[in-house]
């Protein structure tokens, strides 16, 4: 007799292959199995279990081969495999990411931060936690113009730390700086991860965009003031330099004169958008081609740094594009066994009140950031949890924006959590890219305990902004309405 007869109910059944397909996914990467190949596997084991096992009825494999006359229905297979490739290379929203990734990187040769870094130390210079001051803006102004993480941390470490570790600054205040400020990028627009988000949601890229902008500011600022207020009270920390130069008019002119270029490309990337001159798609090829002019003019551009910058952007886009492809088949495995449907009930039953339900979804993704990357996470978990907040039908203000104001909320609210995923161990990646570029003396210790109190801060950000749902959605509609 089938084991489905026995359970009596398919969903039963359903529920049952679910649950076990996520335990082992979440047991295989613990295991440190590549993200693309745990999905696959998993995918192809439980519709093998599934199919012939617990039910042969089912036969899955046997809607696209005819045994008995050996013929293949090559409709459904053509049909899912655009829907594994075809979507994703035919998807112009997609193109964008290549493009930023490119700009981000390419804004890394410029030379760009480097002279910030050094024009702003001596503006700085006189005030306590100034360097960290200094650190932090220059990663607020790389996040609007960059994107890209890895790349991010790993440049404000190689400047920071060095200065940082000279001028006697405490380790886990120095550390968590830098990567606390590292990590906007992926928030700040404009981001990859919004850019995936968008296709994810199959909402507005440019909604996402100037929905996140005022969010990103905000956990910008409210690591400013965490760094004045500790530079205050533990004033042994942050120790002012031995040495500190007069702020003249050539300091500022020289601040000035750095942060001229970075403005010059967000303004073109984001005001392209903003005013309605250019498409996202079309902001970053014109982001990839000012990034490029910088680093001509800096004359940091050469045939070598050319081709490496174009090798990191193939290699993170493959490996993007890998877990995509892995994620839909993972997705259209788990959607067989009615698991999207499964989950709706299961989240929308959790709780009566509809903010509690959104506050539900981000206590989870906070949690799944200590185990999953953001990539994983924003293709696993943001199309499952899109009928979930459809259906709640919060009332969100946003008259003027192209998609569900509420949706677009949900989004942001999402990026704001995942923030927390670069910074909580055991795969924060900021931890690690810092690891990387710190001398022996720092250890792993110093970096976690330096990240704490601006985990906090992201949660904090992260509230202020599900309490004011305007932040989010003022901006986009504010700009589609002119």
């Amino acid at each position: 007799m089938q084991i489905l007869s026995l359970m009596g109910d398919v969903m039963t059944l359903n529920h049952w292959l679910v649950l076990a397909m996520f335990i082992t996914f979440i047991v295989m990467l613990f295991r440190g199995i590549p993200v693309a190949f745990a999905l696959v596997g998993v995918s192809l084991v439980f519709v093998i279990l599934a199919e012939y096992i617990l039910d042969p009825n089912r036969k899955l494999i046997g809607e696209y081969i005819d045994y008995r006359s050996t013929k293949i229905n090559y409709t459904k297979l053509s049909a899912n495999a655009g829907r594994f490739f075809g979507g994703i290379i035919k998807n112009p929203v997609l193109v964008a990411l290549p493009m930023f990734i490119f700009m981000g990187l390419m804004l890394d040769q410029s030379g760009v931060a480097q002279r910030l870094m050094r024009s702003m130390q001596v503006l700085f210079g006189a005030l306590r936690g100034g360097l960290a001051l200094s650190v932090m803006l220059i990663g607020i102004i790389l996040a609007a113009s960059t994107g890209v993480i890895g790349a991010s941390v790993v440049l404000l470490g190689v400047m920071g730390i060095p200065a940082m570790m000279n001028q006697g600054y405490a380790k886990p205040i120095a550390t968590g700086t830098i990567a606390a400020s590292g990590t906007l990028g992926i928030l700040i627009p404009p981001s990859i991860m919004l850019v995936i988000m968008s296709d994810q949601l199959a909402i507005s890229l440019g909604d996402l965009f100037m929905g996140a902008l005022f969010p990103g500011l905000i956990l910008g600022g409210l690591y400013i003031l965490f760094i004045i207020g500790f530079g205050i009270l533990s004033p042994k920390s942050m120790p002012l330099p031995e040495n500190r130069e007069p702020v003249t008019m050539k300091v500022v002119g020289d601040v000035a004169l750095a942060v001229v270029p970075p403005m010059a490309l967000i303004l073109l990337v984001l005001g392209s958008i903003f005013f309605g001159l250019a498409t996202p798609t079309e902001a970053s090829g014109l982001g990839a081609m000012g990034a490029t002019l910088l680093a001509l003019f800096s004359n940091n551009l050469t045939l070598k740094v050319f081709k490496d910058v174009m090798r990191q952007t193939l290699n993170t886009c493959g490996y993007i594009v890998g877990i995509f492809i892995a994620a839909n088949f993972f997705a259209l495995i788990l959607r067989r066994y009615n698991g999207d449907s499964i989950i709706t009930d299961m989240v929308l039953g959790s709780f009566d009140n509809p903010y509690m339900v959104v506050a539900f979804i981000l206590f989870i993704i906070f949690l799944l950031g200590f185990l999953l990357d953001w990539i994983e996470i924003t293709l696993i978990i943001m199309p499952l949890m899109l009928p979930v907040v459809l259906g709640l039908n919060i009332p969100v203000d946003g008259y003027g924006i192209v998609d569900d104001p509420s949706v677009v909320w949900f989004a942001i609210l999402v990026a704001v959590t995942l923030q927390t995923s670069f910074l909580t161990p055991p795969v924060g990646f900021a931890l690690f890219y810092l690891k990387g570029v710190c001398p022996p003396e720092i250890s792993l210790g110093h970096i976690y305990k330096g990240v704490i109190p601006f985990v906090i801060l992201q949660l904090a950000g992260l509230c202020i902004v599900f309490f004011y749902p305007e932040l989010a959605t003022w901006l986009p509609a504010k700009a589609y309405a002119n």
